[in-house]
């Protein structure tokens, strides 16, 4: 792979493809030919990889085809690194809005095996955006000035998929309610009276034990560009519908490189397995309370796919502050961060006491 993109020529005059969302062809933009893209060589599948085996072919820099050559385009505002489109030289950076130019490096790294392919075109996306921002109340006005339509950039971001068995040795106590009865004094018209009531209390004993989960296509974003959180909420994606990795999908958008590597990665898969481990036993230690002491966690049969992700991605500059915004190119699921009116918020608190006031004033006059 060169450039990220390689090229893909028009079958009638001649002129660079790109890929159409939400089909499954390459188009021209000059004269508008529909190219159909050629199915992947020795019939290949999705499969997932050995993560141990992976690692250490890493740390050797082993040549087994894994890897492959990406020249990475540095943003120099926000350090965000991107592969451009082929013959593409310069651009705007979708996640801080600032001018980029191509003079990159060439970066080792592990080929993408499959990605999701764009299905949400620009305008789509842009329709979304303009949907989500009319709802956001608190808002400035003047935001929609800002927010530009024009900037949306389609860009595949990085995830790392980990599937894995664990088992894990506890020791913990289980807690069981049980219930006394005791009596105390209170005081009803005037009179001290006495009453008895049920008193709940906790007995503890210790627990030992071993459980057992089962972990298919965790997701872990391997980009640090984007806000996490943001991230996460344009969840779910239909990994069902992976395709084989092809660079006909990817003629025309950017690719972004991942900044987390795979050991990074299985650590972060690691952190989210952790709850759902620490459910199983609670749930195996059993009782109405649980307390865990101590846990050890075996990760077996681990393996992972590196895929991409299709985002409409966009950044502004509001009063000097860079704000992004994203759209799941699949779903349209749209995330992201925007400013807060003082004055809109203010009046809304000053509307909300006024009603109170009112409604407080009202009811004692006709009380």
């Amino acid at each position: 792979m060169n450039n990220n993109v390689d090229k893909f020529p028009c079958s009638h005059c001649g002129a660079d493809l790109s890929f159409k969302p939400g089909t499954v062809h390459l188009t021209c933009l000059y004269c508008q030919t529909e190219n159909i893209i050629e199915a992947p060589e020795n019939n290949s599948v999705i499969q997932e990889q050995d993560f141990n085996k992976a690692v250490q072919q890493l740390k050797q820099q082993a040549s087994t085809g894994e890897t492959v050559d990406m020249i990475i385009t540095k943003c120099n505002t926000c350090a965000a690194e991107v592969a451009l489109g082929e013959n593409q030289t310069g651009g705007e950076c979708a996640f801080c809005g600032s001018a980029i130019v191509a003079v990159g490096k060439s970066e080792k790294v592990l080929k993408p095996e499959s990605l999701l392919p764009f299905k949400i075109n620009k305008n789509e996306a842009a329709n979304n955006f303009k949907l989500w921002l009319k709802k956001r109340w608190f808002a400035p006005n003047k935001l929609k000035d800002y927010a530009r339509m024009d900037g949306l950039k389609g860009i595949y971001t990085p995830f790392w998929t980990f599937d894995a068995n664990t088992e894990t040795y506890y020791n913990g106590q289980r807690g069981d309610y049980y219930y006394t009865t005791e009596s105390y004094t209170t005081t009803e018209n005037g009179k001290s009276v006495t009453k008895t009531r049920q008193v709940r209390h906790t007995r503890w004993r210790h627990t030992s034990g071993y459980v057992h989960n089962k972990f298919d296509d965790l997701l872990v974003h391997a980009s640090n560009r984007m806000h996490e959180k943001y991230v996460d909420k344009l969840e779910p994606w239909d990994l069902h519908n992976l395709e084989v990795f092809n660079s006909s999908y990817v003629a025309g958008f950017q690719v972004e490189s991942y900044s987390l590597g795979l050991e990074g990665g299985m650590n972060v898969a690691k952190q989210k397995m952790n709850p759902i481990i620490n459910s199983a036993i609670r749930r195996d230690i059993g009782g109405d309370e649980q307390r865990i002491s101590s846990e050890k966690t075996a990760y077996h049969d681990v393996t992972f796919k590196h895929i991409l992700l299709p985002v409409w991605m966009s950044a502004y500059n509001f009063k000097g502050k860079v704000y992004q915004f994203m759209v799941n190119a699949r779903t349209g699921e749209v995330q992201g961060t925007r400013p807060f009116s003082i004055i809109k918020i203010t009046s809304a608190v000053l509307l909300t006491a006024t009603a109170i006031v009112g409604g407080i004033y009202l009811y004692k006059m006709y009380s």
